[in-house]
């Protein structure tokens, strides 16, 4: 299998799909394809391998199957290397999990848009606007709620680490970089995402890339 990424420090729908490939146990290669840099409007429709997403990452090949979208890879790996991999096993918990998931796919539009996903800033407290704060109080109250009931088995949303961990280990990072305050319940299970090997793995990476996007960088300070 292939996966095709986008730039570490910038894409976290690259991370989700790269978690995801990691949580399969299957064997994968990555490769890179710098997001906005010279020419990319072009290189997006000519990339032959991006061509069924519309130049969008993540896009996972698998022989002559190809799947995009960071949601439907998962699913699709899922059903490779059987569901129990990365969801939980009971039948409410499970279905918590797959509310949660999706939530996250589908919205916190403002979230995404006040504080965008950036590996190379350096950790900064930027203040919250009413729609953020909304989203980051949405986010507490699912991670919350997700650990009262079924966190009891690890440090994790659902004990293990599974899908759930995958889609909000960008709200992780993104919390961290800006200085959102969370109780200590969320510090605790943002530590165990952000020291999660493979998120250690992906950051490492990503302080290695030579290449920025300005604009992206000066978004994440305004």
């Amino acid at each position: 299998m292939k996966l095709i990424i986008g730039n570490r420090s910038y894409s976290s729908w690259s991370l989700r799909g790269w978690l995801a490939a990691r949580q399969s146990g299957l064997a994968f290669e990555t490769e890179v394809v710098p997001l906005y840099g010279e020419g990319w409007d072009e290189a997006k429709r000519t990339f032959p391998e991006l061509a069924p997403s519309q130049g969008k990452v993540p896009v996972l090949w698998d022989g002559d199957v190809v799947v995009w979208d960071s949601l439907a890879i998962l699913d699709y790996l899922a059903d490779k290397v059987g569901r129990d991999r990365f969801w939980p096993k009971a039948d409410d918990a499970r279905a918590m999990a797959r509310a949660l998931v999706a939530e996250m796919h589908a919205g916190f539009t403002a979230l995404r848009s006040e504080l965008p996903f950036n590996l190379r800033i350096a950790p900064i407290a930027k203040p919250l606007g009413d729609a953020v704060r909304a989203d980051v109080d949405r986010i507490l109250t699912l991670w919350a709620q997700a650990r009262a009931r079924f966190g009891q088995g690890g440090p994790f949303l659902f004990g293990t680490f599974g899908a759930a961990d995958i889609f909000f280990a960008p709200v992780v990072v993104r919390f961290r970089q800006y200085g959102v305050p969370v109780p200590g319940f969320a510090a605790a299970y943002m530590d165990a995402v952000w020291d999660h090997e493979w998120l250690e793995a992906w950051r490492t990476t990503a302080a290695e890339e030579t290449w920025a996007i300005p604009r992206f960088d000066a978004a994440a300070i305004v």
